[in-house]
């Protein structure tokens, strides 16, 4: 049996990461399978932190924010060092839905994929929700960067909905990009050979909280992701 951990950013999520955590603990009573899951407080000044201890939801509390990538590296360290084989990035302001944690295993668990990412753009996808036009302008143009320098086409590129294996949490747990990590450690696995699939999933508008890429960033976020891609795309792999 795989042991399966979700790995929760949170960054000010008050309004969000006791129901996010509910709905795990409702699947895991309803389920055959066991998710445990640490979330990371990345040294939020709301009441995140408060809500935490007196729920008992099991963390790990940041003295400063260290932001996405930082973040979410914490907690490939601590699958790692609690021998976990899947580990999943999983939004703690309700933007994922615990219900296709299932179908993000199972490439992995056959064998099939490293990686795989729930997405919004695949055939078979239902969501409703597929974020603003100006974002998904940039998630196909950062999606073309991708195909050119890896021959591998991918359209959720900046979903943070993302399962791993066991050799790629071993990865990530000490090298792992802490700006732009979705994008950046996608092209990385692509130029290794590693395999990646996305899977159809449905995803929510945030219940709260502030989105980590700020609509006055947008441009800067852009120009750099895009140039990041490039220096890693034109990078020698052995």
């Amino acid at each position: 049996m795989n042991r399966i951990i979700l790995i929760i950013p949170a960054y000010n999520e008050q309004d969000s990461i006791l129901t996010t955590t509910k709905t795990i603990d409702e699947y895991n009573m309803n389920s055959k399978i066991r998710l445990d899951y640490i979330v990371i407080n990345d040294g939020s000044n709301d009441s995140t932190e408060k809500i935490l201890i007196n729920n008992k939801i099991p963390h790990i509390k940041s003295v400063q924010n260290l932001g996405i990538g930082g973040a979410v590296q914490t907690g490939y360290k601590y699958a790692l060092e609690n021998g976990y084989d899947i580990a999943i990035q999983f939004d703690g302001d309700g933007q994922h839905n615990v219900s296709y944690v299932n179908d993000l295993c199972k490439p992995i668990i056959d064998g099939k994929a490293n990686m795989t990412i729930g997405s919004r753009f695949v055939e078979g996808s239902t969501s409703e929700f597929k974020s603003t036009k100006a974002r998904q302008i940039g998630i196909k143009l950062i999606s073309g960067f991708i195909k050119f320098f890896t021959g591998k086409k991918l359209y959720d590129v900046t979903s943070g909905f993302r399962a791993i294996d066991k050799s790629l949490i071993e990865q990530f747990a000490f090298n792992y990009p802490l700006e732009y990590p979705e994008p950046i450690s996608t092209t990385h696995i692509l130029k290794q050979g590693k395999s990646i699939t996305e899977v159809p999933v449905e995803m929510n508008e945030r219940n709260g909280g502030v989105s980590s890429i700020r609509s006055w960033k947008n441009v800067y976020y852009m120009v750099n992701v895009l140039l990041s891609i490039v220096i890693i795309g034109t990078r020698r792999y052995r």
